[in-house]
């Protein structure tokens, strides 16, 4: 059974085009479904929970990064069997302003191109990360799709966001963020732990864990990370001098980043960060605040996704 959860608030210049083809489109194929519209944040999470308790096992997602994000926390904190939760199967009809999830899937804003994916491409397992942390003596759980980021990242995230009632939805923002971000971070004291072994003991500047290999509107932080082989590739940077900053900038969109000797990259199933800080970070660019330490833990083949055909 389909069911489509829908942001109205993504790209909302072209929404009611895409609908109005969505729909015209599935009353073609005679395709019975049901929808849901968020309404604020974490809907989606609450939408996506109760459709698959219900036994929808197909989810169609209108909406960025952030909205793909909510859905997979809902399907994954339901009341389903691994084995319920193995037949379950999203795919996504890019919307938002980074698309960074969708980007690595050769999945852009063309919506009838997304559509025609979704109907006719293959299911993919692909990977789930899992950030584990307390507060007040609680384990809560945060699941991502994307990346999880620290320090600038999440600085960079906010900045955008800002800027989004002044130029609206665009990519740049994240590049206009991120200077600004650059700008304002001060960096936290941090041990950095993966599967089990101490990577560094330093000042942490910036720190992003990837599921997928973009970020950011396009920026390639972790660019050979994969979403199907059951680790994350990660990268780690102390306070830079704005010299390295200068060598950074012009590698950020190419793949060639973490090829700077003072970007510290690594690659694991288990990350702990330990920190006795406030600590904000970033999940698929929603926004979150904790308590320090806390572990990222990559869950393999987690959920299906429908993908092109030759990916």
């Amino acid at each position: 059974m389909l069911a489509i959860i829908i942001n109205p608030k993504s790209g909302k210049s072209y929404f009611r085009a895409q609908r109005i083809y969505l729909w015209k489109l599935l009353r073609k194929r005679h395709e019975p479904f049901t929808y849901r519209v968020t309404q604020y944040p974490d809907h989606a999470i609450e939408c996506a929970r109760e459709l698959v308790e219900k036994g929808y096992d197909q989810i169609l997602v209108l909406g960025g990064d952030g909205t793909l994000s909510e859905v997979i926390n809902g399907i994954m904190r339901a009341d389903l069997t691994p084995e319920q939760r193995a037949k379950v199967r999203f795919g996504l009809m890019p919307r938002g302003t980074g698309n960074d999830w969708g980007r690595f899937w050769g999945l852009t804003k063309n919506f009838k191109r997304s559509l025609d994916l979704f109907f006719n491409g293959k299911d993919q397992p692909v990977d789930v990360g899992c950030l584990t942390y307390w507060r007040n003596g609680i384990e809560h759980h945060r699941y991502f799709i994307n990346s999880v980021g620290f320090g600038v990242d999440p600085l960079t995230c906010k900045y955008a966001i800002g800027l989004k009632p002044y130029i609206g939805s665009h990519h740049v923002n994240y590049l206009f963020g991120l200077f600004a971000a650059f700008a304002k971070m001060k960096p936290i004291d941090m041990q950095l732990l993966c599967d089990g072994k101490e990577i560094v003991k330093a000042p942490l500047f910036t720190m992003n864990i990837g599921n997928g290999p973009f970020s950011g509107g396009g920026i390639r932080q972790n660019p050979t990370a994969d979403p199907r082989d059951g680790i994350f590739n990660s990268m780690f940077v102390e306070k830079p001098t704005f010299g390295q900053i200068m060598q950074a900038i012009p590698r950020l969109f190419d793949g060639r980043l973490t090829e700077l000797p003072f970007i510290h990259s690594y690659e694991g199933k288990d990350i702990t960060l330990n920190t006795k800080r406030h600590l904000q970070f970033e999940a698929d660019g929603i926004l979150m605040d904790i308590m320090g330490p806390c572990e990222v833990h990559c869950l393999h083949h987690a959920l299906q996704m429908t993908v092109p055909q030759y990916c």
